[in-house]
């Protein structure tokens, strides 16, 4: 059968895929979350949920770094990644041997036709189409919560030493919306800062995020020194950044973590 990606590309696939290979974590999650479990044959070291499962299928390295070997000896009919995470030339080089579907997320909406789309890529459209439904319900909540309170500017931290921040044009400044808050990094994807820029920003409220740099109490007492009169938390990264059926427990995150910053 022939589907089209994010990326508007047409593959062509074995229907249903019975080897597929995940090179997303939080698509990985999804997949098992579909109901598939052996068909499941390779995911990257970065794919820990759901933890009982991901243990089964071989680990065919990280999202930027693909053992491109390990991935030839599994031959899967099925391989399914992303245009952020993982590398154009690894991609490039896979589409020329197996089928690849990639998704391409910068909003809810985004992941949202990415879930429907690997559900129809994998003969879940049923189940996918369940997750979407809980997933549009509680975030529908989760707005009417917030309707009427102010948003602070907010930074978001996702690396230490360079100062990496979320920037502007990503799925994490989409996010930070439903917590009612207002990225104050205007620059476009991933920009860094040195002590004296960070000074120039201002937040009122500061996100050091547990992935991919995992921050920890002595990171907020730091950045509490930087700005302090500024709202300094550890945050879930993986509410954050991932886009699959993680979704499904991020509004209430969201609503929780609102709460506790106004």
């Amino acid at each position: 059968m022939i589907f089209i990606d994010q990326l508007s590309k047409e593959i062509e696939i074995k229907y249903p895929p019975k080897r597929i290979i995940s090179l997303v974590p939080s698509q990985t999650e999804l997949l098992f979350d579909l109901g598939l479990n052996e068909e499941i044959v390779g995911v990257t070291k970065f794919c820990i949920h759901p933890k009982d499962k991901v243990k089964q299928a071989t680990k065919i390295g990280g999202t930027k770094k693909l053992d491109i070997d390990k991935i030839r000896q599994l031959k899967p009919d099925l391989i399914i990644g992303n245009k952020e995470e993982n590398q154009k030339e690894d991609i490039e080089l896979l589409m020329q041997e197996f089928p690849v579907w990639m998704s391409d997320i910068y909003n809810l909406e985004d992941a949202l036709n990415m879930i429907l789309g690997i559900g129809a890529l994998v003969c879940k459209k049923a189940e996918a189409k369940f997750i979407i439904d809980d997933i549009e319900n509680s975030f529908s909540n989760l707005l009417l919560s917030i309707k009427n309170k102010p948003r602070k500017k907010a930074a978001y931290f996702i690396w230490k030493a360079p100062n990496m921040l979320a920037g502007s044009n990503t799925y994490i400044n989409e996010m930070l919306k439903y917590c009612g808050l207002q990225n104050i990094v205007e620059q476009q994807r991933y920009p860094s800062f040195t002590t004296d820029e960070l000074l120039n920003l201002q937040p009122e409220v500061v996100l050091l995020s547990s992935e991919p740099y995992p921050f920890t109490q002595k990171h907020v007492l730091a950045y509490k020194n930087i700005w302090p009169n500024a709202k300094v938390e550890l945050v879930d990264g993986e509410m954050f950044s991932w886009y699959g059926s993680r979704l499904k427990l991020a509004a209430n995150y969201f609503k929780q973590l609102n709460s506790n910053l106004f």
